[in-house]
């Protein structure tokens, strides 16, 4: 076993443990982390690997909430079935956004504000959308929060955290899988130098439509599961730009195209956030907007000093 490989089992053994060292507060906040982990992970398929830029991953989320959370407010269907509604619909969505771009040589900043502009097209539909709750939200029953409802996913948080570092430890898994794999070095030598990759033979649409399919559909699972999690779906907080903002940091400030970078930019993000934020109400301030300026003041400092951000440079100290 190399050093790398067993750090990962001894931190995958503390995270099994932990929900018996630590209190509700503190696994809640875990939890977090775990989820901003995997959907920068999902995200850094598709920029990290692929070199595309997106920052309307919100998109992904929001549709994939709302797929599966309609089908259980209205209907009773369970998420396990409203899964494959919300897969299906965020690839397609995927799939349109990526043709509209990459058919008509749209790349760079002009495909981010590309994501950006579909973002808040749905938004806005979503807004006007009464059959989902339209701006007043849409709040999905919640009962018997003490039990393990594998099948309708309603249960107490320990259930949660659970589910979401199971989905952290998939996406980690088929990540390596996918770099070690021929799409792996098709996309990185298309993010190096797309002109090249197509003088080498490769097909540089269909690799990077395939990097938005699966990118769009690893995502729209994390958006079931915020719908289960939180139980209430707003347009203005799944879909706005905020909400994108928020799943690309980890990736950038752990380093964009590693497997373990988005798993350690959302630990650090969201604990020194929280721990801010914590301390400042215990000191009786409340300062709108802080934790924004912390992402920024933590986003600039990264940029400065570690450009490919901290797990490469950590990676190189352990010599893992």
């Amino acid at each position: 076993m190399t050093r790398a490989s067993a750090a990962l089992a001894v931190l995958a053994v503390v995270l099994i443990a932990l929900p018996a060292m630590v209190g509700n507060y503190a696994l809640s906040v875990v939890t977090l982390i775990l989820y901003f982990a995997y959907t920068g992970q999902a995200w850094n398929v598709m920029m990290g690997f692929a070199g595309q830029l997106s920052l309307g991953h919100a998109l992904y989320v929001g549709v994939g909430a709302y797929a599966a959370g309609g089908l259980f407010f209205h209907y009773g269907v369970g998420p396990w079935a409203g899964l494959w509604l919300a897969m299906l619909l965020c690839v397609a969505l995927g799939l349109v956004i990526g043709f509209l771009a990459f058919r008509f040589g749209v790349s760079g900043v002009y495909f981010a504000l590309l994501t950006i502009a579909f973002a808040e097209f749905t938004r806005v539909g979503f807004d006007h959308l009464d059959w989902l709750g339209g701006p007043g939200g849409m709040f999905l029953r919640v009962a018997q929060r003490d039990t393990w409802d594998i099948l309708n996913f309603r249960g107490p948080p320990l259930m949660y955290y659970y589910a979401i570092l199971f989905l952290c430890g998939a996406a980690l898994a088929l990540c390596n899988l996918l770099l070690k794999s021929k799409a792996g070095y098709y996309w990185q030598a298309i993010r190096e130098n797309e002109e090249a990759a197509q003088a080498l033979g490769i097909n540089t649409f269909r690799w990077k439509m395939l990097a938005v399919a699966i990118s769009s559909a690893m995502t729209s699972v994390s958006g079931v599961f915020f719908a289960f999690y939180y139980n209430n779906l707003f347009p203005e907080q799944i879909f706005h730009i905020s909400r994108s903002i928020e799943i690309i940091l980890g990736p950038i400030i752990g380093g964009v195209g590693t497997l373990f970078g988005p798993i350690l930019g959302a630990a650090v993000l969201t604990l020194l956030s929280d721990g801010i934020t914590e301390g400042l109400a215990a000191m009786g301030w409340e300062i709108p907007g802080i934790k924004q300026v912390f992402y920024g003041v933590v986003l600039l400092a990264v940029i400065m000093f570690l450009p490919n951000g901290i797990w490469p440079f950590i990676a190189r100290k352990l010599k893992l």
